[in-house]
């Protein structure tokens, strides 16, 4: 299945899409595509529903970030071996783990929004893994059953917050508003025979900047589940997004090249649909 929200910010309704693409009405079987409706029972609800037989959404709404009251907003930091190279860094021994404020997380084609003091706009197309249970201590051969599905994410950044005014940690380069972009479509896991296949790329105003495989990744998606619940209690609707590969604004050479407003983005991965921002001024 391909599941979206679709609708004005705040007030998105659930949705499937059909065979021929095109949004039909949950609202009156979920109230969101968020939390429980994500476990296995919920998903084996919906899969029930013929999507021909739901209301169909007329137009094209907005679409809103993908999952719904997402409480946890992972991400993993240099996650692929050839961004890693880029960046001038060792390969991880164990992945880096760092986290995305909640609120930062907006609809895939909304607007990218220029933080007060940003200097350093920078852009990461990423796989996201979309949780469908609650997790803690999994077993390695049982981490791929607490996922429901996967997305497409834009991880923006802004570098100077990030690095040079990071105090030692990432959040405050990473969390700002809009900088969580999830969507067109959550896809459901049995879509996708295999995440560590699926091919990459991003576009600055029809620039290609990255084009890079999940084939790359140093930790790969079972691996990430498994190792964040070591740490902390996974809960359906939590997402982690896996890292980037190489092109990133930072590591162009011999100048990066960092967004600016005006600047429109575009990327996508195989089987989970494209995005599309426009970066804009800050305003009050």
């Amino acid at each position: 299945m391909k599941l979206v929200r679709f609708g004005a910010p705040g007030r998105e309704k659930p949705g499937m899409l059909d065979a021929k693409g095109q949004i039909r009405d949950l609202s009156k079987h979920v109230p969101d595509i968020a939390g429980h409706v994500l476990s296995p029972n919920g998903l084996a609800k919906l899969r029930k529903l013929k999507a021909e037989a739901l209301p169909l959404v007329r137009g094209t709404p907005r679409l809103g970030a993908c999952v719904g009251k997402v409480g946890n907003f992972i991400a993993i930091g240099l996650n692929y071996s050839d961004h890693a190279a880029e960046a001038g860094m060792p390969i991880p021994k164990e992945p880096i783990i760092f986290n995305k404020a909640p609120s930062c997380i907006c609809g895939p084609n909304d607007n990218t929004i220029t933080p007060k003091g940003s200097t350093k706009l920078d852009y990461e197309v990423e796989l996201g893994v979309v949780i469908g249970s609650r997790a803690r201590y999994l077993a390695k051969a049982k981490a791929m059953d607490a996922v429901a599905g996967y997305c497409l994410a834009n991880d923006v950044s802004e570098r100077n917050f990030q690095i040079e005014r990071s105090g030692g940690q990432w959040g405050k380069g990473k969390g700002c508003e809009t900088f969580g972009s999830l969507g067109p479509w959550l896809v459901t896991k049995d879509e996708i025979s295999n995440p560590q296949r699926l091919d990459m790329w991003l576009s600055v105003n029809g620039e290609t900047r990255q084009h890079g495989s999940t084939r790359t990744m140093i930790f790969g998606v079972a691996h990430l589940v498994w190792y964040c619940s070591q740490f902390f209690v996974l809960e359906p609707g939590d997402v982690i997004i896996t890292g980037t590969p190489p092109g990133v604004g930072l590591g162009i050479k011999p100048e990066p090249k960092f967004l600016k407003a005006g600047d429109v983005v575009r990327l996508g991965i195989d089987g989970l649909g494209e995005q599309q921002q426009k970066v804009v001024r800050f305003k009050m």
